[in-house]
């Protein structure tokens, strides 16, 4: 009884004890206390100190990682070891202060470089490392603690035992391999959607940071001159330099800008006044749109604020030659980027004879091209399509008949009525039969039937491809979701005048970009554009569309004289680039309208079609115009598609284009 009634006496002078003990474990340092010494060096700045400096963790691979860690040490320490008190778990000290403390900009810097140096060890680990790394978002520290020291040789209790170990993971960190591992605006793919989006972004948030990721190892440039200029080039080092001149004597690079344009990718974060980083050679392979990130190819992960998708497309081929083996696929060109220009144009110098399959727009300009320098090089060009004349499922008949010469004239042997049965390598030969008995032998073939869009990103996306057209589908904004935008080749958009669209040409590229990047930023416009594309056979004869152009659609075509100043040649010297959309998407049909008062001779239609503008309809609408040698007149077919309006005698709206003038 008596110990009964002295115990609750005791109870405070316990609390009162246990209270004085409790205050001088929060005065004793961590390091200082054996049972958490092992946690406190792999999870805590403060206790690393020394090991920082000792020369085994000088190795070149971590040198950039220490010398950030040494400069801001001061004022990291502090906030560091008050932070981690209250929350003495492994995950909570590594990933809170890089994510939730609102501390001053050098602390978050420095707290973001330990787990850089462990994460990506652990990812770049053996294949069975793979759940740890997933389990990191778990509420289960201990387990990663418990892991840690044996997967990652980075830990710090490692590196002091074990230096030479530690090295090799951080080589193969996204810091050292020179992959950021924050974008704020990523865009996926380096083609022309890309630059013009990169470009519309920074104009609109000059100090935005753009990361654009590339499978190929070129900066940005321009498709077109691969199928059109370099071919003409009187510099037999243009495949090299990719310098050529345009049709009115002037030279540009096929580059959108020079290196000096660019920021690098590793210091992307760091410029003061943001920039856009190429990262080349490397392929997105999986999209986290929950957790706003990416995978590349390599393993390396990049989180942004902003994504563009404008992956483009890759050359279709020919079932029956992905059939045929090995020796009929490595002497096959899918036409597409330098790499294949550089290679065409060496193997033209060394074989006989090329076949191009395909009479669109690249299997004519290439056929043109290689015909244009067969004589010098003593080579046989054939041309061969399923279609009855070159363009034939764009150009209405006579205007295809008339194409066709036209080709042939360029030395080039042309194959109507041809589809390809099989094809064979026998005694040095391709051998292409044709389904009508027909037998080609040749030495290259060149398949130019078409593109086919990028779409991979889809199902790691979540990502709608439309089953039409291909390509990724998308509202009014380009947008596929929260955050996604897609432009350029990939991009299946809703027309507001002819309905859902996939575009496959460079104005597109630019204008779905330039508007994407525009959108990126808060801007919120439809996309209206009515994209145009045009293709040259040769410096004497070229067209410009827009709309829909399709060979199946009831046309009237008006057609005049051409006079010397109605060819390409002219219209580059005139609007002083090849490019030719660079300058139409720029200009508005109100600013030509003057040039349509003066009454024009008779209509008439000209065996040699010199020049021209051809109407296509639907339901007595006109929804495509091609202008044949009529250059600089693009916003007035823009505006008549836009107007979408029936008219009663066509030839009275071509009256607008002033074909007929001298």
């Amino acid at each position: 009884m008596i110990d009964i009634a002295n115990r609750p006496k005791q109870g405070p002078q316990a609390a009162e004890a246990v209270t004085e003990v409790v205050a001088e474990f929060k005065e004793v340092p961590l390091e200082s206390i054996p049972e958490l010494s092992s946690e406190s060096v792999k999870s805590e700045p403060v206790a690393e100190e020394p090991t920082l400096t000792e020369p085994p963790v000088e190795e070149p691979p971590v040198r950039e990682a220490v010398e950030e860690f040494t400069e801001t040490e001061p004022v990291v320490e502090e906030p560091i070891v008050e932070a981690s008190i209250p929350e003495p778990t492994v995950e909570t000290l590594v990933t809170e202060p890089v994510v939730e403390a609102s501390v001053p900009e050098s602390i978050i810097e420095v707290s973001v470089t330990e787990p850089v140096a462990e994460a990506p060890a652990v990812t770049k680990s053996e294949e069975p490392l793979a759940p740890i790394v997933e389990s990191e978002t778990e509420p289960t520290p201990v387990m990663i603690a418990a892991h840690v020291p044996e997967a990652s040789p980075v830990s710090e209790s490692a590196a002091v035992s074990e230096p030479a170990p530690a090295a090799e993971p951080v080589e193969s960190t996204a810091a050292h391999s020179g992959v950021p591992e924050h974008a704020p605006y990523l865009l996926i793919g380096g083609g022309t959607a890309s630059f013009a989006a990169a470009r519309s972004i920074r104009a609109r948030d000059p100090g935005a940071r753009v990361l654009i990721v590339t499978e190929e190892s070129e900066l940005p440039y321009m498709r077109p001159p691969l199928s059109k200029e370099l071919w003409f080039s009187d510099d037999p080092k243009a495949t090299e330099t990719l310098h050529f001149k345009q049709w009115n004597g002037k030279e540009r690079s096929i580059y959108f800008q020079p290196p000096s344009f660019y920021v690098s990718p590793a210091d992307l974060a760091k410029v003061e006044n943001g920039g856009v980083a190429v990262l080349t050679g490397r392929k997105v392979v999986h999209m986290d749109v929950r957790g706003n990130k990416v995978k590349l190819s390599d393993g390396a992960e990049i989180s942004y604020e902003k994504c563009l998708i404008a992956t483009g497309g890759v050359p279709r081929n020919l079932q029956v030659i992905d059939r045929a083996g090995e020796e009929v696929t490595k002497r096959t060109t899918l036409f597409r980027k330098i790499e294949d220009l550089r290679s065409l144009e060496k193997i033209s110098r060394e074989v006989k004879s090329i076949t191009i399959i395909g009479g669109g727009f690249l299997g004519s300009e290439l056929a043109c091209a290689l015909g244009h320098r067969s004589t010098d090089l003593g080579l046989e060009v054939i041309q061969m399509f399923p279609e009855k004349g070159n363009m034939g499922k764009v150009l209405p008949e006579y205007l295809s008949n008339w194409t066709t010469e036209k080709v042939r004239k360029e030395g080039v042997n042309i194959i109507m009525d041809a589809v390809v049965k099989n094809v064979s390598y026998k005694n040095d030969k391709l051998e292409i039969k044709l389904k009508d008995g027909r037998l080609i032998k040749t030495d290259h073939i060149v398949a130019a039937v078409g593109l086919e869009p990028s779409v991979e990103l889809a199902k790691s996306a979540g990502l709608e491809v439309d089953s039409d057209f291909g390509g990724y589908r998308v509202n009014a904004e380009l947008q596929a979701r929260a955050n996604i935008w897609v432009a350029g080749d990939a991009a299946c958009f809703y027309d507001i005048k002819l309905g859902r669209r996939r575009v496959e040409h460079h104005d597109h590229a630019v204008v779905s970009g330039r508007l994407a990047g525009e959108n990126m930023t808060g801007a919120s416009k439809p996309y209206w554009h009515q994209s145009m594309f045009w293709s040259d056979l040769g410096p004497d004869v070229g067209y410009e569309a827009i709309g829909i152009v399709d060979s199946s659609l009831p046309t009237v075509g008006v057609f005049a004289k051409a006079t010397a100043k109605d060819t390409p040649k002219a219209a580059t010297e005139q609007s002083g680039t090849g490019i030719r959309s660079e300058s139409e998407t720029e200009a508005v049909a109100g600013t030509l309208k003057a040039e349509t008062t003066a009454p024009p001779p008779p209509i008439q239609q000209e065996e040699d079609y010199g020049k021209g503008v051809i109407f296509y309809l639907r339901d007595n609408v006109v929804v495509g115009i091609v202008l044949w040698n009529v250059f600089n007149r693009m916003p007035i077919a823009r505006k008549i598609i836009k107007d979408g309006e029936q008219h009663a005698d066509l030839n009275e709206v071509a009256k607008l284009f002033n074909i007929h003038e001298d």
